[in-house]
């Protein structure tokens, strides 16, 4: 796939608890690279230019071509720590990436056919047990998201690993680890307010009905 998004960044050589404050002072991002039989290397980006794009889901999911200081490096995000209460990204590892050798990426899953599902018209309730699913693939075959079509499922029915398509070349890392690692992905399930409610009306139906019998006695 190609690389859609780019970030550029500078070696950081000066390290520690008070480096790293002085670095935030000035919006930048503390990260890291390794991987690919490397060297890891610490490095800051620009805080901003990091957030922004991290706010398109495929960011997650896109292989990223990184300039450090002018060297150019093909990467994925693999982990990202950000302030509790503030929307601050702290810090950002990213894993280089070869184009000859697999790799195992989270993927993020689109459900589609919800508004029409056979189960959600008779009053049942999505749950989405799983919103990413960990594949493994060349990074030429690295999918931007799997799309799920849950618009045949009805009440009490649900989707496993093992029934989502996946395009060629990509495996889902789970399924090879034995079918004990199946999990459901989502289901549709009993709408419990509904049937509250429905219980409810029936008491109080039931209470009514009881007291129409003591009246007529």
């Amino acid at each position: 796939m190609s690389t859609d998004f780019e970030l550029a960044a500078s070696i950081r050589n000066d390290l520690g608890k008070g480096a790293t404050r002085r670095l935030r002072r000035k919006d930048k991002v503390p990260a890291i690279i390794y991987g690919a039989d490397s060297a890891p290397v610490s490095i800051a980006l620009e805080h901003n230019k990091l957030l922004n794009s991290t706010e398109n889901e495929a960011f997650f999911s896109h292989i990223i071509a990184l300039s450090v200081d002018g060297k150019k490096e093909n990467v994925i995000i693999k982990d990202l720590q950000r302030h509790p209460s503030r929307p601050v990204i702290m810090h950002a590892d990213f894993l280089r990436v070869n184009m000859n050798d697999k790799l195992r990426v989270n993927v993020p899953i689109h459900f589609i056919g919800e508004d029409v599902a056979v189960g959600v018209k008779a009053g049942g309730v999505v749950t989405h047990e799983l919103v990413d699913i960990e594949v493994e693939c060349m990074p030429a075959d690295l999918p931007e998201y799997i799309e799920i079509d849950i618009s045949e499922l009805d009440v009490g029915a649900g989707l496993h690993l093992s029934d989502v398509k996946t395009p060629k070349g990509v495996e889902i890392v789970a399924l090879m680890h034995g079918a004990d690692h199946d999990s459901q992905v989502v289901s549709i399930h009993v709408n419990r307010a509904s049937l509250s409610t429905e219980d409810e009306e029936t008491e109080e139906s039931s209470a009514d009905e009881a007291k129409e019998e003591d009246a007529d006695k």
